[in-house]
């Protein structure tokens, strides 16, 4: 019988290579309906049999380099390299674009902190932009407009980091057309973004560099794991010396910098690859479960979905309800607090990077649109193998809180 998520709890731990001891684990205890769980596809067991089987284990081998030609595939960039995280693959790409103590990156607002915390932690001068209601990402307006008076008063920065939300695209080609006037560099952070589409191509094309994560909540999953992806072979060869501690080709340990130990181990891709195939199928799977909250839910006044800009094919990654409080007579924290009491798990939109205290005295531009979206956003359960039994549990209680008066 194929592996799937309810199988999976019950089903043996692979046997060790020949002399060691197979062992299991019991059943966990049950859960709510999650936001993202992984979803296992049944390849997954004989992917990591044959690579236990073969001895490779560690960061090295053929399977990494396997699951690397897969990514390559699903994303149209010719280069890639696997690592230990989407987090590791965004730093990388900060150190392949020379980001240094005291320069500017500017990104989204609205996004996770481990789009911008790399290059924090390298002493960049963080910029939050606000996003467009059109797709709740980076606006290339006020990017343009942003620009144009950096480079008046000569302080340009040194990268803009777009961020691919949710499963929408980011406006790469606007925002390309306002950095390339100025020769900034872009570094997509597509960490969200694997399957989606803009204007017919893979999410991050265009950029000079993307990151992209398999974490165990990303509609493909490594149980870990990330990509940093470049149509120049330069940059991901520089990477892949940084990730591998910076040794230099020598019989002996030289080093001329130091580098990160950030390799994706044997046993992680070999699980990403046996998932990769089925991309485009999860896309479908989590696009149908959006149109059927949108069936669900589009009826309820004050309540809106994540748009869809004619320009982007979202992954629908996440399902995201906005809630007007004034025209619904509710608001989002009593609805993901019903939800929450019916087992049932969401969570707010990312709360804004200039919201957040760690960045308190971090220039902004703007932030009303992302302040709002953070108030009135809310991301529902959205995996790719969600029954349309427990999406109609989702729906029913939601529509609750209009109609129960919560």
């Amino acid at each position: 019988m194929p592996l799937t998520e309810a199988t999976a709890s019950t089903a043996p731990i692979l046997p060790f290579p020949p002399g060691g001891r197979a062992t299991s684990y019991p059943a966990p205890a049950p859960t709510s309906l999650l936001l993202s769980p992984p979803e296992l596809t049944g390849g997954e067991l004989a992917a990591l049999r044959a690579a236990l089987e073969s001895g490779w284990i560690a960061p090295a081998g053929p399977i990494p380099l396997a699951f690397e030609a897969a990514v390559a595939e699903a994303t149209g960039f010719p280069h890639v390299l696997a690592v230990a995280s989407g987090t590791a693959a965004l730093h990388l790409g900060y150190r392949c674009l020379g980001v240094e103590p005291g320069d500017e990156v500017w990104t989204s607002t609205l996004t996770f902190v481990a789009t911008i915390a790399p290059a924090v932690q390298m002493g960049a001068v963080p910029r939050f932009l606000d996003v467009t209601e059109e797709s709740w990402t980076l606006d290339p307006d006020l990017l343009a407009a942003e620009l144009a008076r950096a480079a008046a008063r000569g302080r340009l920065p040194r990268a803009v980091v777009p961020v691919d939300l949710f499963g929408q695209c980011a406006d790469l080609d606007a925002i390309r057309a306002c950095c390339d006037r100025w020769g900034v560099p872009v570094l997509s952070d597509s960490a969200e973004g694997l399957g989606a589409r803009l204007r017919g191509r893979p999410a991050g094309r265009g950029a000079a560099l993307a990151a992209f994560s398999f974490n165990g909540n990303k509609i493909v999953t490594a149980g870990g794991g990330g990509a940093l992806a470049s149509e120049d072979p330069a940059s991901i060869a520089l990477a892949r010396r940084l990730a591998g501690q910076a040794k230099e080709p020598a019989p002996h340990y030289q080093h001329e910098t130091t580098g990160h130990s950030y390799g994706l181990s044997s046993v992680l891709a070999a699980v990403g690859l046996a998932q990769l195939p089925t991309l485009e199928a999860r896309v479908a799977a989590r696009r149908s479960v959006f149109g059927l909250y949108r069936a669900g839910l589009g009826d309820l006044p004050g309540l809106s979905l994540m748009p869809e800009p004619a320009w982007g094919r979202s992954s629908r990654w996440l399902s995201v309800i906005r809630i007007d409080p004034t025209r619904a007579g509710t608001d989002r924290e009593r609805v993901r607090q019903a939800l929450l009491s019916a087992g049932i798990e969401s969570r707010p939109v990312w709360k804004p990077l200039h919201l957040q205290p760690a960045f308190r005295r971090a220039p902004q531009v703007g932030g009303a649109v992302a302040a709002r979206l953070f108030e009135e956003g809310l991301c529902l359960p959205s995996g790719s193998g969600m029954a349309p039994a427990a999406q109609a549990r989702v729906i029913d209680a939601i529509r609750a809180c209009w109609y129960g008066g919560a």
